[in-house]
Parts: structure tokens; sequence; C-alpha cells
């Protein structure tokens, strides 16, 4: 998408994508070794009742949902940060993700009139429809 395509109240959609329970587990061993994401036997009497996926592979998951629905050719280049960041239930393998993101506002900067900004709110749900993450991101466009 361009820039110029981004409009308030606009909602990208993206996905689904199916969690597999390997690449889950080889993304935890190696980035994120907690009990409850490795180790199935601990996990199976935790608080999660199993074995749930890291938070940050469901982000970097959600990323490359939001690259292939909009940022992709486009002007894009870069975000000064993600706020709000809200891991709402868990992931397991077998799990299949959808991206809802909406644009809450888009700018030029004032100082730099080169520059557009987009504000979104990304939201990720289950097969079943319920969220599992929300976030609120932006990102910055060449113009």
């Amino acid at each position: 998408m361009k820039f110029a395509e981004f409009v308030p109240g606009k909602v990208i959609k993206a996905g689904p994508v199916q969690i597999d329970h390997d690449e889950m587990l080889e993304f935890a061993k190696r980035y994120d070794p907690q009990y409850f994401h490795v180790d199935e036997q601990a996990a199976k009497s935790s608080h999660w009742n199993g074995l749930i996926a890291s938070g940050w592979l469901t982000c970097a998951i959600t990323m490359r949902m939001a690259c292939d629905a909009a940022l992709y050719d486009s002007e894009s280049f870069g975000s000064p940060g993600v706020e709000k960041l809200r891991w709402l239930a868990p992931v397991r393998a077998g799990d299949s993700l959808r991206l809802e993101a909406t644009v809450d506002t888009v700018r030029v900067s004032e100082s730099r009139p080169e520059l557009g900004i987009v504000r979104w709110t990304w939201r990720v749900f289950n097969q079943n429809q319920s969220q599992v993450l929300e976030l609120e991101a932006t990102s910055l466009f060449a113009l």
C-alpha cells in the first residue's frame, strides 16, 4: 500500500497463519526459553495447562502479516516504536491467527514535510475469534 491509501478508519486484514508446533518450540528455545514455552511436561501442570507460544513469536507473525497486507511495496522505512503491546490470550500450536489493523491517524510531519506518519492499531484473533494480541504502532513513510 502507498501512504496515500492509508486513511483513518480503514481496516486492513491479513492471514490466517497457522501456528506450527515445531516452529513455536524452536523460536522459544532460541529466544524465550521459559518453561511454559519449551517444556511440554512442565507446561501441562502450569497456569497455562499446556505449552503456549512466546508472545514475541506472535508479534513476529503479526509483523509478517502487516508486511504482506500493507507494508511491502510501500514507502515505509521504519517505526519509532510500538505502544500498548498486550498479549490478551495464549496462542497454542495449531491456532490460526489473523490480523485486523485499523488506521487511527495519518499525517504529514510539520517539521519534516517529506515524512508521513501513520498510527494504527493491530488486533490479532485466533480461529475462535478470541483476541490474542493488541498493539498500537507508528509507521514512517518517505513522501
